[in-house]
């Protein structure tokens, strides 16, 4: 009995007031004596607080503690092992059985997150090939049952033989008040001695009930017992009335049906909502950025440029601090088009538009080859960024005491002899005329940095809502919302893909809550706030295809696909390698499951996902390019590919560095203030400094970009699955040894090493970490197995492939030819590797 209260009392330390069951005592309930055992105090109490009276349970088995919140505390809790011991029998309560009759033991664990464990009464019961068993209460003598964090074992004994067991029934049922419960798995040990797996990694609230079926992946043409057609049938009706597709804003792709996150299945939900809330996000950030004091102080003009120094936090040897020294440098804005945050607009140019009435005359002096504009043209060495999608776009009116202005640019660039990208002319407007001039790097000082200060704002604002908003997040969530309407969690694309879109829907629906809507935290510093931005997702709609987000044709399309014309363009080295990883997983995966094209083409959960996704994400355009049904392997896993890569890699490229290039606000304005100026010769830095943002725009815009460029204290890492809904061995070795062994690919190849810096640039982790939500011991394996090459001794920086969104993890204290240490050993640091010469190496893993 002791070892039974010291284990009891020992459970995790995470939960709250610990739960004493107490064994049959007979005689002592018949006498009427007081109950022996006293109640302990235990770690729920984080969780669950009150206060109140004590008196007796249901069934006379519990007492409770009334809670000032509304909710009971459950103190001690009685066997249901005897009638008189304790009361009335429970329904579904244990009963002798003679040794003989079958028996089963079920483990059965309880998640680790917040408010995870339940006092509820948990039921069981098991259906075989050859009959049901009776429910059975899972329930331990002076134990406290399905703790937070808890592995709980229990032995269930049948009247009869149950045959192969096909399904597992969980029912909960309410002990005091609704209490959640988060179900991990249950393992099932047979008489045989075999052992059956059945995740599960799903809420039960309510009197709700989970029935579940074992591990092994299914496609519907392997299933050809009725109880479990019929279990997959009733799953996907389920669903489709929990997920149900809404038209948030015309023109959009469709979202989730629900206005607020508490709207939402509690599956998808946030494990706490604090930590997505914006509002509070943004204003922790302007705190910890010290920058509170200036919040509010709109319509009020910063002095000069050295002024906005007041708000910006430097961190030694970050890249931030690097744009702040250096932004108004030619090589700085044209490297940030290769590697910044929005390294997805720059093309090669093969004609000039006629829009933009560039002459080599106007250029000749930046021109470096002896060479006229159309043969620099004709040999690939001009390229352009044109942000036509910003004509007409209406500028943000919700504050009458401050105008606002938007331009939309054409940006034409050049390949120098050094083989970097320099801006050569711009023209701030799409129509050409005498008031709309072609500004060159010859012109006064202040009229070029000005120039290039409103392409910096325009590449922002599309940036932002399109790279980011549409292109990114918006497009996971329809991915999302089909998958969960269409594929049931037995099928293995349900499996591959529920870690890497699993909380997009959530994070969307704070932000059409907080974020983008009406009078949201969007309106209060950027100048497409107040309904632009709703403008620009409805246009960039009609460009968005199928074969712009497969990330090798995307790039070829733009014609920067060359790697010995345009070598400095990491975001496609490292992105090309990341497709490959994954793009070779997925391939390995389909191999497992179907065994030919024609198995592809007869999977009408499939289908019936890929034609969702077109039908309501894409809004059924034919121009999308969006595949209305897949009949290969080879095309199914290029679609697989770019779910995983737009919702891990591709966000963490444009996501975790906004901080890094936008926190200095010259270098990428939210707003400007005054309209593009019309004349040269004109432009001074008080005129500069009056047109960029306000200080209290300014604030908004800083805690804006420092919230987003965070990690989620959960953050995983692409390759990782802690949610183990695979439990075959092939996929679990495809995912540990393949996703391994390519990572080793990207690591020893380009991303660590030959990385160096460019003169006073530097390269910003394009795919810095691939997040995602899965599970193995890849991260672990690759921080302790691989060695970092050598060269020079010199420190390195580590990039984490992350999973869900990316973004990335930089440590001090590695050196050259060392293995790499686990992360948690490690400090972390603001920057990138300390570089003592400008052509020192830099590694990036």
């Amino acid at each position: 009995m002791h070892g039974c209260l010291g284990e009891g009392m020992a459970a995790e330390v995470a939960r709250g007031p610990r739960l004493l069951k107490q064994a049959p005592n007979q005689q002592s309930a018949k006498a009427g004596m007081r109950d022996p055992y006293r109640v302990r105090g235990g770690s729920r109490g984080a969780e669950r607080q009150g206060r109140g009276g004590v008196g007796a349970g249901p069934g006379g088995g519990r007492l409770w503690q009334g809670g000032g919140a509304g909710r009971g505390k459950r103190l001690l809790r009685g066997s249901r092992r005897g009638a008189d011991a304790r009361g009335p029998r429970h329904p579904g309560s244990w009963r002798s059985r003679p040794s003989a009759m079958p028996s089963y033991t079920v483990t059965v664990a309880t998640g680790s997150q917040w408010f995870a464990g339940t006092d509820d009464y948990i039921y069981l019961s098991l259906v075989g090939s050859a009959g049901c068993s009776e429910k059975h209460l899972l329930d331990k003598p002076f134990y406290n049952d399905f703790e937070r964090g808890a592995v709980d074992s229990y032995d269930v004994t049948v009247d009869e033989e149950l045959g192969d067991i096909q399904l597992v029934k969980i029912e909960k049922r309410k002990y005091w008040l609704h209490d959640d419960w988060y179900l991990k798995y249950i393992t099932l040990k047979t008489p045989c001695g075999d052992y059956i797996e059945f995740p599960c990694y799903r809420w039960i609230t309510g009197e709700g009930e989970i029935v579940l079926r074992d591990g092994r992946a299914k496609l519907a043409c392997d299933d050809q017992i009725h109880i479990l057609k019929q279990h997959r049938r009733k799953e996907l009706e389920t669903r489709q009335k929990q997920y149900r597709w809404m038209e948030w804003n015309p023109g959009f792709p469709l979202s989730i049906d629900a206005k607020y996150h508490k709207d939402l299945p509690r599956d998808i939900q946030f494990d706490s909502e604090k930590g997505v809330d914006f509002v509070l996000n943004y204003s922790k950030a302007m705190e910890n950025l010290f920058i509170n004091r200036f919040m509010h102080m709109f319509q009020s003009s910063w002095s000069d440029f050295a002024d906005f120094e007041k708000i910006f936090v430097k961190i030694s040897n970050t890249i931030s601090e690097r744009v702040m020294k250096h932004w108004q440098e030619d090589l700085m804005f044209g490297y940030q088009f290769l590697n910044g945050c929005n390294p997805v607009m720059i093309q090669r140019c093969t004609k000039l538009p006629e829009k933009f009435p560039v002459t080599t005359e106007m250029v000749e002096c930046s021109l470096e080859r002896n060479l006229t504009l159309e043969q620099e043209i004709e040999q690939g060495n001009i390229f352009i960024v044109d942000f036509e999608l910003l004509d007409g776009i209406d500028a943000n009116k919700t504050d009458p005491c401050t105008l606002q202005f938007l331009a939309a640019p054409i940006c034409l660039l050049y390949k120098n002899l050094a083989n970097k990208i320099v801006p050569i002319a711009i023209q701030l407007n799409q129509v050409p005329g005498d008031e709309n001039p072609i500004f060159l790097p010859s012109d006064a000082k202040y009229d070029w940095l000005l120039a290039k200060i409103w392409v910096r704002s325009s590449d922002f604002h599309v940036h932002q809502t399109i790279t980011h908003l549409l292109r990114t997040h918006l497009v996971s969530e329809v991915f999302g919302i089909a998958m969960y309407r269409q594929l049931p969690a037995v099928h293995p694309i349900f499996k591959l893909l529920v870690a890497h879109v699993r909380f997009t829907i959530a994070i969307n629906t704070k932000a059409r809550e907080q974020l983008i809507c009406e009078y949201g935290l969007f309106d209060k510093a950027n100048a497409t706030g107040g309904g632009g931005h709703v403008q620009m997702v409805q246009r960039a709609m009609q460009d968005l295809t199928y074969t712009s987000l497969c990330f090798p044709e995307a790039i070829k399309a733009r014609g920067m696909d060359s790697t010995e014309d345009i070598p400095y363009y990491f975001y496609r080295d490292d992105g090309l390698l990341v497709w490959e990883a994954i793009n070779t997983f997925t391939a390995e995966v389909v191999g497992i499951y179907y065994k030919s094209d024609q198995v592809v083409a007869e999977d009408q959960e499939l289908q019936d996902f890929v034609k969702d996704v077109y039908v309501y994400g894409m809004r059924g355009k034919k121009t999308s390019g969006f595949p209305k049904s897949i009949k290969t392997r080879e095309k199914l896993s290029e679609y697989l590919t770019v779910v995983i890569f737009t919702a891990s890699a591709q966000h963490a490229a444009v996501n975790f560095g906004q901080y890094d290039w936008c926190s200095w606000i010259p270098n990428a304005p939210p707003t400007m203030r005054a309209p593009p100026p019309t004349t040269k010769g004109v432009v001074t830095i008080e005129q500069i400094v009056d047109t960029l943002p306000d200080r209290g725009r300014s604030c908004w815009h800083l805690g804006a970009v420092w919230a987003l460029s965070q990690f989620q204290d959960n953050e995983l890492f692409l390759g990782m699955y802690p949610e183990e809904h695979f439990i075959e061995k092939p996929v679990k070795e495809a995912m540990a040894e393949q996703i391994l062994r390519q990572g080793s690919v990207i690591l020893m190849s380009q991303t660590l090493g030959g990385r160096r810096w460019q003169g006073k640039a530097c390269y910003h982790t394009p795919f810095p970490e691939l997040r995602h939500t899965s599970a193995s011991s890849w991260l672990s394996k690759l921080t302790t197995a691989l060695p970092v090459r050598k060269a020079k001794e010199s420190p390195c920086v580590c990039f984490i492939l992350k999973t869900g969104q990316v973004g990335h993890l930089r440590f001090r204290g590695l050196r050259a030819g060392h293995p790499l240490p686990h992360p948690s050993s490690l400090p972390l640091i603001g920057g990138p590797a300390d570089a003592e010469s400008p052509g020192e190496e830099v590694f990036w893993a």
